[in-house]
């Protein structure tokens, strides 16, 4: 049995057809049907069987992919053993919100570029929805971000995180119940954007309530809206972590709610057709490490 019939096997399950597996691995069709053929014959199992004008993976098929993700896992991390780190080289292109990347991912960025100086790393800064359908395209390595949903199961997803959302005010508001139904409030709601899972949380929290503000006001970072609430120009709901200095300080004021969920996680996430470099591995370990 050679390990490279594994690896054709894999790649036609993760493909969805021979065609596009001969595609993927820059081989004629013939030859992975050649390979498949003496996989099946040294396992004495028959893998694929055609149904119509398609060829579908058997029952015994299934049954023995997960050994042979095992089998693939192990000789990736033999043939990783003993290389120094410091020598790994290549690309990494990762995406993730202003929030981590700004207040929660420095840590992990400077290990990263201390211990792996060659790799050629490339930081995108969106927002969740935009994060996931880049995962979903594979226009980028991995990501990191709230959970939005939307995922299939080509995405590999893992949740590493949890965090708690604020919502925060300046000490000069004076009108702050925000719990009671049926009010108006003369103050905005500031946000970077309306398509942010905080806001997304804050909106549907207020309108459960019936609780009416004066209008949105969109702006571009999160170190702007903080200093927009400090001047009470509105209130805005953000990550507690982006405000622990000027809540202790005295800066900003946590309002009350009665949110039933105010808890966010974060995933971490890939398209399961990505290689998993040892770049990318170690940027990831550094980033579950850190977050």
């Amino acid at each position: 049995m050679e390990l490279k019939y594994l690896r054709t096997f894999k790649t036609i399950i993760d493909e969805g057809s021979f065609q596009n597996a001969a595609e993927r691995l820059n081989f004629s069709q013939s030859t992975v049907t050649f390979q498949i053929q003496q996989l099946e014959q040294s396992l004495s199992v028959k893998l694929f069987e055609r149904i119509g004008r398609k060829m579908a993976v058997t029952q015994a098929g299934k049954e023995i992919l997960p050994h042979i993700d095992a089998i693939l896992d192990e000789v990736a991390s033999i043939e990783r053993y003993g290389k120094d780190v410091r020598d790994l080289g290549g690309e990494l292109t990762v995406s993730m919100p202003e929030t981590l990347l700004t207040y929660k991912s420095q840590r992990a960025l400077k290990r990263f570029r201390e211990e792996v100086p060659r790799v050629r790393l490339s930081l995108q800064m969106h927002n969740c929805f935009v994060i996931r359908d880049q995962i979903l395209s594979g226009a980028v390595d991995c990501g990191f971000h709230y959970d939005v949903g939307g995922y299939n199961n080509s995405i590999h997803s893992e949740k590493i995180a949890e965090y708690e959302i604020a919502l925060v005010c300046s000490p000069e508001l004076r009108e702050r119940d925000f719990i009671t139904k049926h009010r108006r409030k003369d103050v905005s709601l500031i946000t970077a954007e309306r398509d942010n899972v905080y806001y997304i949380m804050c909106s549907r929290y207020l309108s459960e309530r019936d609780i009416v503000l004066n209008g949105v006001l969109e702006l571009g970072s999160v170190e702007a809206i903080k200093r927009s609430v400090a001047s009470n120009i509105g209130i805005a709901a953000l990550p507690r972590f982006t405000v622990e200095d000027e809540l202790a300080k005295g800066e900003l004021h946590e309002i009350e709610t009665k949110m039933r969920d105010r808890r966010i996680s974060v995933l971490c996430a890939f398209h399961k057709n990505k290689w998993m470099s040892p770049a990318m591995e170690r940027f990831i370990l550094l980033m579950k490490d850190t977050l």
